[in-house]
């Protein structure tokens, strides 16, 4: 008998709650028949649509939750008032009492964090989480983190970004020892902020054996493939994705206004449609829904709030994937690989003694 992989839905959350999470649920089961889930919302809401999926009905339960975080609330308002009863939170306890693997939610970002970190707490020596997104590039796809989660950081949390992301692109793209970029402005090593310079010194010199320092990259170098995972501070990083999905959405507008102007150019797409229809196919953002908040003591996927129900079945074998390849159990030993060493036990063991002399103050 296969083992069930168990999923809590935040089935409330996000722009269209049941209307596009249960059906992504059932498409999700589809592809991934080993998935089971909870169900956290609405049951009124739930069930009407519930029944009109059967074999999801089979393999689902429902906790019923009244309270909806709302997308433009206030993320210490929502720790405030959601916490214990909304379903963003019941979904993400479910995961902290082991009824489920992971929590799925298209809900408000800032406020699931912030639960997130309330509820299941960081894993051992990772100070704040980061979220990490797949990102397509010309050579197939890449790991960009942190998209959004904290604003700025220091070198010790690029390092552990760096870590993570490599954990997480071994399960994606089934590579060893992915290659690791730090973001900059330039590739000389004597460009950029001292945190970062310093983040660069601290992975040439510890030589992890989970991945392989490639130096600094450029924000082209995204687009282009070169690394396998990029690893920026938050600000940057949330600016870069949102800059992809405009520029996406862009050249989309341009092409489809182009090949509409005249009979010529209409006849010119009766031909290349199968070239112009697999160009959509990889630029739908839709695919690579998801981003994984990676640094929790467990796995949390927020998908874009505004999705289709394709896109929250992309979300959801997201979660599926990174509970059936382990991505906590490598997370932790590649951490533990690099405080083993003596540059990362070394930057352990300062912050200890600051930690230690900050409260003998």
């Amino acid at each position: 008998m296969t083992l069930k992989i168990r999923l809590s839905l935040d089935v409330m959350g996000g722009d269209f709650g049941p209307s596009v999470v249960i059906p992504g649920a059932a498409i999700a089961l589809e592809r991934r028949p080993d998935l089971a889930f909870v169900l956290v919302g609405r049951e009124a809401e739930i069930l009407p649509i519930l029944d009109q999926h059967p074999a999801l009905k089979a393999v689902s339960t429902i906790q019923n939750a009244d309270y909806i975080v709302k997308m433009d609330d206030k993320p210490s308002q929502a720790l405030r008032q959601g916490r214990w009863k909304s379903s963003m939170w019941i979904a993400l306890e479910a995961v902290k009492k082991g009824e489920a693997d992971a929590c799925i939610s298209a809900g408000n970002t800032g406020a699931l964090m912030a639960m997130a970190r309330f509820c299941l707490r960081t894993m051992a020596k990772i100070d704040r989480p980061a979220i990490a997104a797949i990102w397509p590039n010309v050579k197939g796809e890449s790991i960009v983190l942190d998209v959004g989660a904290t604003i700025g950081a220091d070198a010790q949390h690029l390092v552990d970004m760096a870590v993570m992301g490599s954990a997480m692109a071994r399960i994606c793209f089934d590579i060893e020892r992915p290659s690791v970029g730090l973001l900059n402005v330039g590739v000389e090593e004597v460009k950029g902020l001292e945190e970062i310079k310093a983040a660069g010194k601290i992975l040439r010199e510890a030589d992890l054996p989970t991945l392989k320092y490639h130096g600094f990259v450029e924000g082209d170098d995204i687009g282009k493939g070169t690394v396998d995972v990029v690893v920026t501070e938050g600000f940057s990083g949330n600016i870069a994705l949102k800059t992809a999905e405009g520029t996406a959405k862009q050249i989309g507008q341009y092409l489809q206004s182009a090949m509409s102007r005249t009979l010529m150019s209409k006849i010119g797409y009766f031909f290349a449609k199968n070239a112009f229809t697999a160009l959509k196919q990889k630029m739908d953002p839709r695919r690579v829904n998801g981003g994984v908040f990676l640094g929790l003591d467990g796995i949390v996927i927020k998908s874009h709030g505004g999705t289709d129900a394709l896109g929250y079945a992309a979300a959801i074998e997201l979660g599926h994937d990174m509970v059936k390849h382990q991505l906590q159990t490598k997370i932790s030993e590649s951490l533990a690989q690099y405080y083993a060493t003596p540059r990362g036990g070394a930057e352990f063991m300062i912050q200890d003694i600051t930690l230690a002399e900050g409260e003998n103050s």
